[in-house]
């Protein structure tokens, strides 16, 4: 405790100090445009994940994207209630949540299930026994945390344990907060952030990677889109193949209802992500403001002011949050190829281990590992 106390110490004086030269120094000489503009964010996307289309390709791409998502939106709204708007459907399955008591308990349940479905499916296969516990998050990491996961390190041989954290509401709350917190926590969305976080996201990623016989190297850095691109992927895939459906070849009304309200939910975490990648675009290449971002939030994923103008923000200074939904559709196009390729030899499960068995690296590296025909290599999208 010595020594750490002496290291925190002096890691309290290092970021106060830097704070101070921040604010001393750079702040005065400080301007107040944000944007790459667009040479840059093209060199940002060509230098990082090896993509040469332009900006306003990716653009054009990410708005048919949109446009489809919101269909699918509407449609998945429909065959829950059709007498009322998508948005409204929406925001009344978020009512359909645990109690506060009964928020880890059942979120630890829904986690087994999930992985069950993933195991019986044959989606990939999970290298390892050690399953993610589901636990409160530490109180430090509330004020910046829904849900997060806590792997160990690439090269951790004794501390194996890894954390799902979900942040419980406060007793001291009042009635009405708690239970607008606990509406982000309901089932259907809770279980597409359990699919992306841990089964088959990133919680599996992580043990793939400790698995493979991928480099040091290879297993410190990591590709951006590949990363959060399979997360995202993993969500619509799992969906795609059934989970939260009706497996019987004649489901009952109300199986067909409750696989809906899963796509709904999916769906929704799949516009906010191709917003990103269209503002993300927008606001560095053709000088959208950040109250515009802010409305394009409002008006394309159906998000309140408050949190559309925090995407906004984010927007801002982190361009690269366009590659949730790059790296996604980096994947789906990648496996279209790679089925081509195997014809009557594909397999879900094959294709998935054999993508997760290289590390993490930009996807277009991957395709000259995975796709024999170098005519196709630079096709990423």
């Amino acid at each position: 405790m010595a020594s750490f106390d002496a290291a925190n110490r002096r890691a309290i004086e290092e970021v106060r100090a830097f704070a101070a030269y921040l604010k001393e120094q750079k702040l005065p000489k400080a301007s107040a445009p944000y944007a790459l503009g667009r040479d840059k964010y093209k060199k940002l996307l060509e230098y990082g994940e090896m993509v040469t289309l332009s900006p306003e390709q990716i653009l054009e791409i990410g708005l048919r994207e949109l446009q489809r998502k919101q269909q699918v939106f509407a449609e998945a709204a429909r065959e829950i209630d059709p007498a009322r708007p998508p948005v409204e459907v929406f925001r009344a399955i978020q009512k359909d949540h645990p109690t506060e008591q009964a928020l880890i308990p059942d979120t630890a349940r829904d986690l087994d299930m999930i992985r069950q479905f993933v195991i019986d499916r044959h989606i990939i296969t999970i290298p390892s026994p050690v399953r993610a516990t589901v636990a409160e998050t530490p109180q430090f990491m509330r004020a910046t945390s829904f849900a997060s996961m806590d792997t160990p390190g690439p090269f951790e041989t004794k501390a194996t344990e890894a954390y799902y954290y979900v942040t419980p509401v406060e007793a001291d709350w009042p009635p009405q907060q708690k239970e607008e917190w606990l509406t982000a926590f309901n089932y259907y969305t809770t279980d597409i952030v359990l699919i992306h976080e841990a089964y088959p996201g990133h919680y599996v990623q992580f043990l793939c990677l400790n698995a493979s016989p991928a480099t040091k190297l290879e297993k410190i850095f990591s590709s951006y889109a590949f990363v959060e691109g399979w997360a995202h992927y993993a969500e619509q895939m799992l969906v795609d193949e059934g989970f939260g459906a009706d497996p019987s070849p004649t489901p009952t009304q109300e199986g067909k209802v409750k696989a809906a309200k899963y796509r709904l939910a999916q769906t929704d975490e799949a516009l906010l992500r191709i917003c990103r990648l269209c503002v993300s675009i927008k606001l560095h290449c053709q000088g959208m403001s950040v109250e515009a971002a802010t409305k394009f939030f409002q008006d394309n994923c159906y998000y309140e002011q408050k949190p559309a103008r925090q995407e906004a923000i984010r927007g801002a200074y982190d361009p690269e949050f366009l590659y949730y939904t790059l790296g996604k559709l980096e994947i789906l196009k990648l496996r279209e190829d790679y089925r081509r390729q195997e014809g009557e030899k594909f397999t879900l499960q094959a294709f998935h281990d054999e993508m997760l068995r290289h590390g993490a690296p930009p996807i277009r590296l991957l395709r000259e590992v995975m796709l024999k025909d170098r005519a196709v290599w630079d096709h990423v999208l």
